[in-house]
């Protein structure tokens, strides 16, 4: 869970609570996924997004074409 998303005040009081919830942060920060490391390419301009829209219809029509 992202620190940010903690929206309330909380009161963690006694040992037993203070060692779980300092456990459960440990476990948390094991568990975190791995990045998946992707291609990307910046559209600049009008002309290259258009060409990007092509593509993806092309891509959209030969998927539709083998699904039959």
């Amino acid at each position: 869970m992202a620190t940010s998303s903690i929206t309330k005040n909380f009161v963690i009081s006694g040992k037993e609570q203070v060692e779980m919830f300092i456990n459960a942060i440990e476990e948390s920060a094991k568990n975190r996924p791995v990045r998946t490391p992707v291609a990307v390419k910046f559209i600049k301009g009008e002309e290259e997004l258009r060409e990007l829209m092509r593509f993806r219809e092309m891509k959209e029509k030969e998927k539709m074409n083998a699904d039959k």
